[in-house]
């Protein structure tokens, strides 16, 4: 295996780090042989015979002390075998000799990272911000969160994984670090704000927000009741209130929250997410005229919004408008692409005008979503952590 991977190496390095040697004062005899030497070096690596192709590079250098290529090829076969001392050698002086060689840097960075040497950061940050390889910056990005998480400095790692998440946000790779980083991070200043400010507002508001997470809206609601007694102006509040308020029903659940959201109003002004909650308390009222009207004051606000989408899909539905309806759910779809509800009640809008192929396929989709979250919620329970409640849930209701 170390074989293979070295010839791979090599020519990943030999073919798309090096343009060819620049001009020098040399001999047309002595530059045959140079060609000749690494032509013969490249054939032995096809032949996964490293030692002939050793003494193939090193004779290159005999010839020519600042052939970065031969030397640089000599680092990767040594790193590629383990010998980590030996290719730190070679590619720091196949760098000196070549400062441009943005691969030959990375690959020295990740070798002095690995041997613990200091110079490894100045190297693998520089790799990182002029790779134009996708590949190689995302391996040299995660080498530098790891030199970064291992000296304790989550500061700096915290934007390079920001950037890896961007660069690519499905690898599992880089996922777990980030959440591992954002999970410490979230304890950490948790931590900070039980010891600096236990009383405070935004203490009781967290803990309301950790209840609501768990299920327990009874409790939540106390809590976020606390945290307006200490700061009645507190910004996000009344509407997280409301919010519980509506969710866990009863007679007066309306009247209550429809408070909490007048107030929310007078000190924060409109935003998408309160008509939204005024729109879903009309819904339940059967005024369906309102439903539309807030819903449609909530996308004005915030046009890209899938909570407002879905709303308005659902409505006209409700008002026996499926076409107008297929819009804004098909908006829905595109902003929140794993949304149960909203896949299902784009399936039953497509029914209702006659799209069998459409309709079957969000109702499969609707199925392969469904089963995807369930799969995540019992591996949270794998891990002793509440899913959020209904996470794999369709609200079916007309």
């Amino acid at each position: 295996m170390k074989r293979s991977f070295s010839f791979l190496v090599v020519l990943w390095l030999s073919t798309a780090a090096f343009s060819q040697q620049p001009p020098e004062t040399r001999s047309v005899s002595k530059t045959a042989e140079i060609h000749s030497r690494m032509a013969s070096a490249e054939a032995s690596l096809r032949r996964n015979d490293q030692d002939g192709a050793a003494r193939e590079f090193r004779a290159v250098l005999a010839l020519d002390p600042e052939n970065a290529e031969a030397r640089a090829d000599l680092g990767v076969m040594a790193f590629a075998r383990g010998d980590l001392k030996s290719a730190s050698a070679d590619l720091a002086l196949a760098l000196r000799s070549r400062p441009s060689l943005t691969k030959v840097e990375a690959l020295l960075g990740i070798c002095q990272r690995r041997l613990g040497d200091g110079a490894a950061e100045s190297h693998l940050r520089k790799a990182f911000a002029e790779s134009q390889d996708p590949k190689l910056r995302l391996q040299v990005g995660m080498e530098l969160v790891g030199l970064y998480y291992g000296q304790g400095n989550r500061d700096r790692a915290l934007p390079v994984v920001g950037r890896l998440v961007e660069m690519d946000p499905d690898n599992p790779d880089v996922l777990y670090t980030a959440q591992r980083l954002y999970n410490e991070l979230a304890d950490d200043t948790l931590n900070k704000l039980a010891l600096l400010a236990p009383n405070s507002a935004r203490m009781q508001q967290t803990i309301a927000e950790r209840l609501i997470n768990s299920g327990d809206l009874p409790s939540a609601i106390v809590h976020y009741r606390k945290a307006l007694e200490i700061d009645p102006r507190l910004p996000g509040v009344h509407y997280e209130l409301a919010e519980a308020i509506l969710e866990s029903g009863g007679s007066n659940a309306r009247a209550a929250a429809q408070q909490e959201i007048d107030q929310a109003r007078k000190t924060e002004g409109d935003n998408a997410k309160l008509e939204c909650l005024l729109a879903s308390i009309a819904v339940e009222e059967g005024d369906l005229a309102q439903a539309d009207d807030h819903y449609g004051k909530a996308l004005k606000l915030n046009p890209s919004d899938p909570e407002a989408q879905l709303g308005r899909g659902r409505v006209l539905i409700m008002m026996d408008k499926p076409e107008e309806a297929r819009h804004y759910l098909e908006q829905a779809v595109e902003s929140d692409p794993l949304n149960l509800t909203a896949h299902y009640r784009l399936a039953g809008a497509d029914k209702r005008l006659g799209l069998e192929e459409e309709a079957q396929k969000q109702t499969r989709l609707t199925e392969e979503i469904r089963r995807a979250k369930l799969n995540v919620q019992h591996l949270y329970q794998e891990m002793h952590k509440q899913a959020r409640p209904g996470e794999a849930a369709i609200d079916e209701q007309p």
